[in-house]
């Protein structure tokens, strides 16, 4: 399948010459968070392995690169298990994004998704991405499934947050 996002991008199944490209890209994701949470050991001294390790779990079928004059510029992937799937990574490369791939790799996933008989599909953005976040809202992710509380045990330096059920959080 390769889908033609405009005349300068197109979105298809992720291929082995692709794997350079995207673990490039998963180190850009790391590095994202590194940045949102001034943490800079976040995915340790090579977080582009965690591409090979994603890899080997989910397998080549299960992933879609966005791609642009022949650079892989994001990556959209699927974990399933049963009849649920877990959006998981979302990348679009910070010099790319704006034009339109996020959408684009997102409804990769949904059609996708609906194509196998996937009865939930779920994706889970780091709690201080907030631009993601409105942007997964928009594209129809409305539905809260499940919440990941922490306890910090160190000098972590947590932002004050939102309040959900009467209870205020930090992030």
């Amino acid at each position: 399948m390769v889908k033609q996002v405009s005349e300068h991008y197109v979105i298809r199944k992720y291929q082995e010459d692709d794997r350079e490209q995207c673990r490039s890209l998963w180190r850009e994701l790391v590095e994202r968070h590194r940045e949102i949470y001034q943490e800079p050991t976040i995915g340790g001294e090579h977080p582009e392995d965690y591409f090979d390790k994603h890899l080997a779990k989910v397998g080549s079928d299960r992933l879609w690169v966005a791609v642009h004059n022949s650079l892989a510029v994001g990556l959209v992937g699927l974990i399933i298990e049963g009849n649920e799937a877990e959006v998981e990574p979302l990348i679009v490369s910070k010099a790319h994004r704006g034009k339109g791939i996020g959408k684009q790799l997102i409804e990769t996933v949904i059609s996708e998704s609906r194509q196998m008989g996937i009865r939930i599909l779920s994706v889970k953005p780091v709690v201080r991405n907030i631009q993601t976040i409105k942007f997964l809202y928009k594209q129809g992710f409305r539905n809260l499934g499940e919440i990941e509380l922490f306890m910090s045990f160190s000098d972590y330096s947590w932002k004050a947050g939102p309040k959900l059920f009467g209870c205020k959080f930090n992030f």
